[in-house]
């Protein structure tokens, strides 16, 4: 993986990316211009943050047919303004339509946030991702994705309460192939989905059970980091010798 490049470069196959672009200004067209999408958009954030399951779900199911519609376009807004944890938006889908189709729809809309999130920082760089999260941070994330590749995209999707929108934005920044980053996006996902689906309906059961997850996932990759600095130190002393 490269280090982030500080310029957008000229690549081959560039409709995926104009694709991209024209998803992300047609949702912000359709929020600065069209007053009830605008409304109904900050109704809906206003929603999520009061923490209400049954309110949640009773505002979602309201809009029917677009239910779905809206559950994927929350989840690829929360990516650029960090409100709303995308586990909440899973657990919504799981609530309202239930742990097949609620978590066949968590699974789409991450999917496209994903592929949204990595053909930003592949066209825009640094400069757009430093905006989004930070010089700091983005090095971190960096230097983690370039250690540790696919693992760390993984680690990232399958802890709840990471905050893993900069990895979509460093990967694609940092090229790292996009079939790698969206095999490990989904084998870090779904798992988490599997265990809201299965553990939806009782919130404070979940909500135990995601804090495990989340521990056990974060010792996981400490107990990878020792492994790997222990096993790179024996091979610099081999390589002295």
């Amino acid at each position: 993986m490269r280090h982030l490049k500080p310029e957008k470069e000229e690549k081959s196959g560039k409709l995926p990316l104009y694709l991209t672009l024209g998803i992300v200004l047609s949702i912000l067209a359709a929020y600065f211009f069209w007053p009830a999408f605008g409304e109904t958009v900050r109704e809906g954030w206003e929603v999520l943050l009061s923490g209400d399951q049954e309110r949640i779900s009773d505002w979602v199911m309201q809009f029917g047919f677009w239910g779905p519609f809206f559950i994927i376009l929350f989840m690829v807004l929360q990516m650029f303004l960090f409100v709303v944890n995308v586990m909440l938006l899973i657990i919504v889908a799981v609530l309202a339509y239930g742990p097949v189709w609620g978590s066949l729809l968590s699974l789409s809309g991450i999917i496209i946030a994903s592929v949204i999130g990595y053909f930003i920082g592949k066209v825009w760089g640094s400069k757009v991702v430093h905006k989004f999260i930070g010089r700091k941070s983005s090095a971190k994330v960096e230097a983690a994705i370039a250690r540790y590749g696919i693992w760390a995209v993984i680690i990232a999707r399958v802890s709840p309460f990471l905050s893993n929108d900069a990895i979509s934005f460093i990967a694609g920044a940092g090229n790292m192939p996009f079939l790698k980053y969206m095999g490990a996006t989904i084998a870090g996902i779904t798992p988490l989905i599997a265990f809201i689906a299965f553990l939806g309906n009782d919130l404070e059961q979940l909500k135990t059970g995601l804090i495990w997850v989340s521990v056990v996932s974060i010792l996981g990759f400490i107990i990878y980091y020792f492994y790997d600095r222990n096993k790179r130190k024996k091979a610099g002393k081999i390589e002295k010798r």
